[in-house]
């Protein structure tokens, strides 16, 4: 999994005692607090590394003071917070908010490269992912077209050529197992995907941990 049930599952809990409580006072629920309370919530347990109580938080913010300045800034922290515990999904969720409530043309430049990164990121198996390093492709192709100046382009395009690797891997890997089971034809099926790739089997290197490796660091 790429994100924490538990994080899930606070989320959850927290909007319904927020939901439950009808504005009256039950004992360990805060609630009418200025919107600079739970921002210094957020960011304290942000530092303290509690997402958890930060996403808790958050809904509290956002169901109190919907449009509070403070707002933008609480998506992107909990966004880089939870993309820094490689809980890509959370960290996409609160993106998502950002781009929808407060994406002028001038951010989202960052925030759809931050989109990008956290998908690449989030795969694990090539195997099981491969729904998600397709659809990573053809973001990545947009984000190229669409912010062609990006100082976040060679960025984009080392992501893009690693996916490309992985999708070259991937179907002659499957080719070879059809190889050896004695399928000629279901092994032509996959080698015939990689016909017109971008790579070759000459420019990938194995590498030992998965051709998705951190370029981040």
């Amino acid at each position: 999994m790429f994100f924490s049930k538990k994080s899930l599952l606070g989320l959850l809990t927290i909007a319904f005692i927020l939901v439950g409580c009808g504005g009256t006072s039950k004992e360990g629920v805060e609630f009418n607090k200025p919107a600079l309370y739970w921002y210094k919530k957020i960011a304290s347990s942000v530092t303290k590394n509690d997402l958890d109580a930060a996403d808790g938080y958050y809904i509290s913010l956002k169901s109190e003071h919907m449009r509070s300045p403070l707002m933008p800034t609480s998506l992107m922290m909990l966004a880089h917070a939870h993309m820094n515990e490689e809980e890509y999904l959370l960290a996409n969720y609160y993106l998502d908010e950002y781009n929808k409530r407060f994406g002028q043309a001038d951010s989202r430049e960052y925030t759809d490269f931050m989109k990008l990164k956290a998908s690449f990121l989030g795969i694990r198996d090539v195997y099981k992912d491969q729904k998600l390093i397709l659809d990573s492709i053809t973001k990545s192709k947009t984000y190229i077209v669409r912010y062609p100046g990006s100082v976040y382009a060679p960025l984009v395009n080392t992501m893009l050529i690693r996916l490309h690797m992985s999708m070259y891997l991937l179907n002659e890997n499957i080719a070879a197992l059809y190889d050896r089971t004695g399928h000629p034809k279901g092994a032509k099926i996959y080698r015939d995907k990689n016909k017109g790739s971008v790579v070759e089997m000459t420019d990938i290197t194995p590498p030992k941990k998965g051709i998705v490796a951190k370029i981040f660091d």
